[in-house]
């Protein structure tokens, strides 16, 4: 099994590195690749330093069985003929080819079946946003049909990558020095603050990542489910949070729902309000779980019900849940 990462630099693609490393992914041999800036970079995987090469249109991935890419969308695109013209199975995390109808756009709590058939060689990682959403609505789904959906999330700067990241801490930093702040990488300073906006705008007055939400949703699900999003930048620096609101075609009780969602794979139920047991992105960081808390009924609508989640946006959000992909492909080869 070779296997490789495109984009290993970056925040999602270092986050490869520590998930293949740490559930054992069945390797032979990892071949990382990047931009011309990143390309003779040495990073450390099982114990061996990895040089990164320059990714280029020509015959690198002749004998890669799966590619993790996550070098944005324009890359993915150019690319993606190299990648898959011998074979190689590309699990994609750019928004590139979700939406195309021959590239499966997968979860594997939800619909793990459809990775099964990739027309194109290309299997989509969903926005992270949907994908931690999806996990969570899945067990509720079982339950009654999802037909509306309400949700705001409280995404952090990991969101943006390595460099928003940085930036956020280098903000803070430079207001307890006194120091004029740097923003470039959002629009605004996001050091005690929030950003009304991720991604640019769109002509109905939604952005990009709020339709994602929208489109992904339905695709994921098979389903005819609506989904209005409103999705807020926080100065939370990893792990993105989640209000959501969900309306299903016959009443649930918070009973059933809770036990649902304990019971589902990749979900955490953390939901003790009497302890002030909740989920939150401070502890969420680093987990491959989905946390789910605050499930309540709906007091504006008698089929509604109402809940706040939190996961690691670089984990089950991107990384992780490409890998799981990969996992569930190798696993039905064996079967």
């Amino acid at each position: 099994m070779k296997v490789a990462i495109v984009g290993a630099s970056g925040a999602v693609g270092q986050e490869f590195l520590r998930v293949l490393e740490q559930r054992n992914f069945p390797l032979d041999e990892l071949v990382l690749f990047g931009s011309s800036r990143s390309a003779g970079r040495k990073y450390l995987f099982r114990d061996k330093e990895l040089e990164v090469r320059e990714l280029a249109h020509n015959d690198d991935f002749k004998d890669i069985d799966i590619a993790f890419t996550s070098a944005g969308a324009g890359t993915s695109r150019e690319f993606a003929a190299d990648i898959t013209r011998f074979g190689t199975i590309m699990i994609d995390n750019s928004s590139a080819f979700r939406m195309d109808p021959d590239v499966p756009l997968v979860v594997p709590e939800c619909n793990a079946a459809d990775a099964l058939v990739r027309p194109r060689g290309i299997i989509a990682n969903p926005n992270c946003t949907t994908i931690m959403m999806v996990v969570v609505l899945q067990p509720i789904e079982k339950l009654s049909h999802i037909t509306r959906i309400h949700v705001a999330s409280y995404q952090s700067a990991s969101g943006a990558g390595a460099q928003a990241m940085a930036e956020l801490q280098q903000q803070y930093k430079e207001i307890v020095e006194g120091k004029d702040v740097t923003v470039d990488k959002f629009a605004y300073q996001l050091a005690y603050n929030v950003i009304p906006q991720v991604d640019v705008f769109t002509d109905n007055g939604y952005t990009k990542e709020e339709m994602k939400m929208f489109n992904e949703t339905r695709k994921i699900l098979h389903s005819d489910v609506k989904c209005s999003a409103m999705c807020v930048r926080i100065s939370a620096l990893r792990s993105h949070s989640e209000a959501v609101w969900i309306e299903t075609e016959k009443p649930l009780t918070v009973e059933e729902v809770q036990a649902a969602l304990a019971a589902a794979p990749g979900v955490t139920l953390q939901d003790d309000p009497a302890t002030k047991s909740y989920p939150m992105p401070l502890f969420t960081g680093g987990k491959d779980d989905v946390y789910v808390g605050r499930v309540r009924k709906d007091i504006s609508c008698e089929n509604g019900i109402t809940l706040w989640l939190s996961g690691d946006q670089i984990r089950k959000g991107a990384a992780l849940n490409a890998v799981q992909i990969a996992e569930y492909l190798l696993k039905c080869q064996k079967n």
